[in-house]
């Protein structure tokens, strides 16, 4: 074995990992990366970046049959699905000098393309090295979640891990999960010319705004795509081209391919937690509000971490972690300003609290307000109305914010800024939007919050008339 010391080593390329070694280098720390996979993890290879790429395709392609009501002669897209997955691969490859080993050796950052495992507390073997560091980051991230469903590990299958790679439309998608990732990939088939079934064992989308959920669904039901609820998968069987999935219900369903979307698993398996005494469940490794794991001279982020996986949480914790162990100052991370999005047409956006759960912790106190996208004038313009935004208030200040609409992802950016820096309606309704906006929205909605108090108010109008009566 060759040995190797450092200040910091940063177990895994993706997101997290990479924006760790990149800011720890670039300020003096003495860093070593390990990857034995891709650089640039998932979020560049196999999850967010494909697959809003492959979103963009179907959107094109949605678009050509749209267009009528714009006084504009269309007709249905001829449809090239493996020239829309070389579209993916080149938005791959464009992407990917940003998160290249090269690039990251040009910051000072020892990249090592191996795995990782801790032989102790404070020691990682990687293929014929074994590194000792002051401080570990592990970032492994995560993997689809595969279930032990009767026949599965018998038919050919795709994840996302997979599904990019496929060159070959598929007649008729089945995909095995109604999440976000399901939405998401049943929207994109269906809009390139495929047949597609969701089957969804509760609820679909059932984490979101059950409104907001609603309008999704409806869309994507309206454009083709059968979604099955209450559909708990029992048993898949068939071969390539042919596969059948029968649910516990006595339901059947039969396509060619099938994508499993059922969530994701912590990537711990190589690591031998065991040997550096991190604690750790079936959810990922267990980490306090500093991040630290039960070794306090290691921490965990990211999806392996258990909590919110999302890449841009992955780079918040980065961030959380660069004050703590590289200038030992006191960096705590929380989750109460960290949005998320479905990029589905309409998308759907949260941050914060949802109406639901803003009423089981607050009850009464909290106030609501509303505006929907049918009255803005830019979305009347644009023929996009589907939609509306509602903002959760307490004690003046928002505490969670839902938008369901055209670039509701985008438009979640305004809100994210006002709960990181806790501010009050009062300080927000100062904001003033270009006209005509979508981003006007979110001023409406602000509007919405104040007009009772103003127009309703038997005060504000005695004042008013005093004014008007006695002051020249």
């Amino acid at each position: 074995m060759i040995p190797i010391t450092c200040d910091l080593l940063v177990i895994g390329a993706g997101s997290g990992g990479l924006s760790v070694a990149a800011g720890a280098s670039q300020m003096g720390a003495d860093v070593v990366l390990l990857e034995g996979h891709k650089m640039g993890g998932d979020c560049l290879n196999y999850g967010c970046v494909p697959s809003k790429a492959l979103i963009a395709a179907g959107k094109a392609a949605h678009a050509h049959g749209t267009v009528a009501e714009f006084g504009v002669q269309g007709a249905p897209a001829s449809v090239d699905y493996a020239a829309a997955m070389d579209h993916v691969r080149e938005v791959i490859d464009t992407i990917a000098p940003v998160d290249s080993q090269d690039r990251f050796e040009g910051f000072g950052v020892r990249v090592i393309r191996e795995f990782g495992r801790f032989v102790s507390a404070r020691e990682v073997e990687a293929g014929i090295y074994r590194i000792k560091a002051r401080r570990v980051v592990i970032a492994t991230g995560s993997s689809p979640l595969v279930p032990p469903i009767p026949g599965l590990d018998a038919v050919p299958y795709l994840t996302n891990e997979t599904l990019f790679a496929n060159p070959e439309k598929p007649e008729h998608l089945l995909i095995l999960g109604g999440g976000p990732i399901g939405a998401e990939m049943a929207q994109a088939h269906i809009r390139l010319g495929c047949k597609v079934t969701v089957i969804e064992g509760a609820t679909a989308l059932n984490r979101e705004d059950p409104e907001a959920a609603a309008l999704v669904l409806e869309t994507l039901r309206r454009e083709g795509v059968e979604i099955a609820e209450a559909a708990m998968a029992a048993n898949v069987s068939g071969e390539a081209g042919s596969i059948q999935v029968e649910t516990q219900d006595g339901r059947s369903f039969s396509g060619s391919h099938l994508l499993v979307a059922l969530g994701r698993a912590p990537n711990v398996d190589r690591l031998n937690l065991e040997a550096a005494g991190i604690t750790y469940t079936k959810a990922g490794i267990s980490v306090d509000a500093t991040l630290k794991t039960s070794n306090k001279a290691i921490y965990a982020i990211g999806d392996v971490a258990g909590g919110l996986q999302f890449t841009h949480v992955a780079g918040y914790h980065a961030g959380v972690i660069i004050r703590s162990a590289l200038f030992g100052l006191p960096s705590k991370a929380g989750t109460a300003h960290i949005p998320r999005a479905t990029y589905t047409d309409p998308e759907i956006a949260q941050i914060g609290l949802t109406e639901a759960e803003a009423i089981a912790a607050h009850g009464d106190a909290v106030e609501f307000a509303r505006f929907d996208l049918s009255h803005n004038d830019r979305a009347l313009a644009e023929r996009k109305t589907e939609g509306f935004i509602k903002v959760m208030v307490l004690k003046s200040r928002p505490i969670g914010v839902t938008i369901a609409g055209h670039q509701a992802g985008e438009h979640i950016n305004f809100w994210a800024l006002a709960l990181a820096n806790r501010l009050k309606m009062g300080q927000i309704a100062a904001t003033v939007s270009p006209y005509p906006t979508f981003g006007e929205l979110n001023k409406r909605a602000v509007g919405a919050y104040f007009s009772p108090r103003l127009f309703n108010s038997q005060m504000v109008k005695r004042a008013v008339r005093f004014v008007q009566r006695w002051i020249p």
